[in-house]
């Protein structure tokens, strides 16, 4: 043997056990600090980096009870799953996991094994991230699989539920090599194909580095073609004339960054689908091949006269809550009455089967927890299990839903692709302190073709036309329609080139709305133009029907009882003639409860400045009209009518959890929060309707909400409720209560044709 080679066999020795003292983490039963430390007692080790490549850490959730956007935190480390300690944990360590995952940032963290304790190693320990590392590997520990806990100890994460949009899993997609990724898609028409927006046919592009680059055709399917077009928006797929598209593309320069894709058509993303990729410093070459085009058919609201189209389809599902084109609660059609969906197990394969089946593309987010408000009826379905292929989600399994299973905080929601449609591009506002609020502008065009900005007439703009604009503008909801705007009249702009618009609140944009041929404006000073202040979230008011029908009953008040009512215009006219104070009036008396399942509390519209003190019931009128209460007979003609002033909007109480925040007491803040409910008792003043005058009969009994819209919600046509009634002359009785919005067009016809057997016909 050499000299030298007890030398050389000492260094490899100490070498080999450096290495596997690095690699092996004391027991974690000892809670003992690694030999190298000399940190006192009871304190965090001096950190570290993990040194892993960031780009291959896979994380997941996992653990019981819990959601899709909340549970144990585990990691994917040296082929094996582990957790993370609890150490030093913090909401910044929070905010970067929820990342890794998909969703915007984090909510909140658990700790002591909130959900279970996990098994295998515990890959982390004493955490500390800044919060802006892009994934939990990059921030300071002590070391991979050097920890001193146990299972107790797993972290926990509770995440925002709104996801990073384009994101794909890292479990779904290894994203070890950061140049490879899709985040943008567009469909890129050529001459002879070119048509107004939305585009609906073309080559396909994705986004890379600074500009576009094309997706080789060889291997290229219809599933394929089908993910694409779900992406930008449209429901279905259709073959494209290849022939054509390459004789035009031969004579372009292509470069090809993907050249292999090979979709199961159940993606919501490409970048989910399996995707070979050019190779660095390569010329991007498609031999035999050309640039993949495809063709896409829209939904009917992105066809000529598509909304009328759309308006006279029924169909067993609908979207409600939704401050967005193709967003909002998911309720379906059962028996003629709708209901909702239960988020237990609520997925993007499932949500896309809403979303095509309703017009639009694959789904951006499954929202599980009411995010778009919560129900009133019925819950349907739970455990939805779609395939993605399905053409509507009654095809899909499911569960049906007892009461015990599943309550309406747990309502299912979407948010669909929908087209591209440059809408925001012809209108904006202007002035206004932030950008969710000014004075609209449209961009108008000339006979000789000449585009130039002008104002709205603001005589006829209310809260309906407000909503529209505030949509059209990305905006979500219209918290107020301002006929004037003198105090922001802040722009160049002063011609008016629209009025009399008329919308029903329902269209994509204010050129989908009826207006003046000509622009016709009494007060056309600039000062006097339309403007919106729109906002994220809106209220929702609900009355409670199944209450309405069993408290009602009949009293025979006497006249000198009502002095105080006859002063709020409470009773019919009739009553003006009356021989006061002697004689009564027949009061049809209910009780009413008014829910606020939106996502902003209600507030009245007018300040409390403005506010009307009313001596005679001792309290402030913050509105003029809150509800509206009419006895109607078969043809819709109003036979007996009652109003209703907001006595005092305040929380009479509030689901569990939620705290009450308007009183009337002492002229205080009147409004109600939401997951709280007003409740008027059939026994305060005006509540009722004066049927003195009604002879016997069969009549509809229909209460309005808000009538005049004087304040925004997300959803209007909830607001009225409807019940059979049937009057004897001496007794009263409701029957088939429910909320306007709560049946089928066929079953609401039936409803007020056949009023008495609607029960029945329902149920079979």
């Amino acid at each position: 043997m050499p000299p030298s080679a007890p030398l050389a066999l000492g260094l490899l020795l100490g070498l080999w056990l450096q290495c596997c003292w690095s690699q092996t983490p004391p027991p974690s039963s000892t809670r003992a600090p690694p030999p190298s430390s000399t940190r006192a007692p009871g304190t965090a080790p001096p950190p570290s980096s993990t040194r892993a490549p960031a780009q291959r850490l896979k994380v997941r959730l996992a653990g019981y009870p819990r959601k899709h956007n909340e549970g144990r935190v585990e990691l994917f480390h040296q082929g094996e799953w582990g957790t993370v300690c609890d150490d030093d944990f913090s909401i910044s360590n929070a905010h970067v996991l929820c990342r890794q995952l998909g969703f915007v940032e984090a909510t909140g963290w658990t700790h002591s094994a909130k959900y279970g304790k996990g098994l295998g190693r515990i890959w982390l320990d004493n955490v500390q991230c800044g919060g802006g590392e892009k994934s939990i590997a990059l921030c300071k520990s002590r070391g991979w699989g050097n920890s001193d806990c146990t299972h107790d100890e797993d972290a926990g994460v509770v995440c925002k539920d709104e996801r990073i949009p384009g994101f794909v899993d890292s479990n779904v997609i290894d994203a070890h090599v950061s140049e490879n990724k899709v985040e943008e898609v567009r469909l890129r028409p050529v001459a002879a194909t070119k048509r107004k927006l939305p585009v609906t046919e073309g080559v396909v592009e994705v986004k890379h580095r600074d500009g576009w680059a094309q997706v080789c055709d060889l291997g290229w399917s219809i599933k394929n073609t089908r993910v694409v077009c779900g992406m930008l928006g449209f429901p279905h797929e259709r073959r494209v004339n290849k022939n054509f598209y390459r004789l035009y593309l031969e004579r372009q320069k292509n470069f090809f960054y993907v050249h292999s894709v090979a979709c199961s058509g159940t993606e919501v993303h490409l970048a989910a689908c399996p995707l070979e990729f050019s190779r660095p410093n390569s010329t991007g070459a498609c031999p035999g091949g050309a640039p993949a085009a495809v063709s896409c058919v829209p939904g009917p609201l992105f066809t000529p006269g598509g909304l009328k189209k759309k308006l006279k389809t029924s169909s067993g599902v609908r979207l409600k809550g939704g401050a967005r084109l193709g967003e909002g609660r998911v309720e379906v059609l059962r028996g003629g009455e709708w209901g909702t969906v239960c988020d237990d197990r609520w997925n993007l394969q499932a949500a896309s089967v809403v979303c095509r089946e309703l017009g639009f593309g694959s789904a951006k987010e499954a929202l599980t927890g009411a995010r778009m408000g919560q129900g009133m009826g019925p819950i349907y379905l739970s455990e939805v299990r779609c395939l993605g292929t399905e053409r509507s989600i009654w095809n899909c399994p499911f569960r049906n839903v007892s009461s015990e299973d599943c309550q309406h905080l747990e309502d299912a929601a979407v948010r669909c692709n929908v087209p591209y449609m440059g809408l925001e591009n012809t209108i904006r506002i202007t002035g206004g302190r932030t950008r969710y609020e000014g004075r609209l502008e449209v961009l108008s065009t000339d006979p000789n073709g000449t585009q130039t900005w002008g104002l709205i007439c603001g005589e006829t703009w209310t809260t309906m036309e407000a909503m529209v604009a505030c949509r059209q503008l990305g905006l979500g909801y219209a918290n107020q329609g301002l006929k004037e705007t003198w105090y922001w009249d802040s722009s160049n702009v002063t011609d008016m080139v629209l009025s009399g618009v008329r919308c029903s609140g329902t269209e994509m944009s204010l050129s989908q709305c009826q207006h003046h041929p000509t622009v016709s404006c009494q007060k056309a000073a600039a000062k006097f133009a339309a403007g919106v202040i729109c906002s994220e979230t809106a209220s929702d008011l609900v009355l409670n029907a199944s209450l309405v029908q069993q408290t009602v009953y009949i009293e025979d008040r006497p006249l000198h009882m009502l002095y105080c009512a006859a002063e709020e215009d409470c009773l019919s006219k009739s009553a003006a003639k009356a021989n006061w104070p002697y004689g009564h009036r027949r009061l049809l008396r209910f009780s009413s409860q008014i829910h606020n399942i939106g996502r902003a509390d209600f507030k009245p519209k007018a300040g409390r400045h403005s506010w009307v003190w009313h001596a005679c019931h001792g309290h402030y009128h913050s509105m003029d009209i809150f509800t509206h209460y009419d006895l109607l007979n078969a043809n819709g003609t109003k036979v007996a009518e009652g109003h209703k002033a907001s006595f005092c909007l305040e929380d009479t109480d509030c689901h569990e959890g939620v705290s009450k925040r308007y009183e009337c007491a002492n002229f205080g803040d009147q409004g109600i929060t939401v997951g709280c409910w007003d409740l008027y008792r059939h026994d305060i003043d005006c509540q009722w309707i004066d049927i003195t005058d009604v002879k016997p009969g069969n009549y509809i009994m229909q209460i309005v909400i808000n009538p005049n819209q004087e304040v925004a919600e997300s959803d209007f046509t909830n607001n009225a409720m409807k019940c059979n009634c049937k009057y004897d002359g001496h007794r009263v009785w409701f029957h088939n209560c429910h909320i306007g919005d709560a049946f089928s067009e066929e079953a609401e016809r039936r409803f007020e044709k056949y009023p008495g057997q609607l029960n029945n016909r329902i149920s079979s």
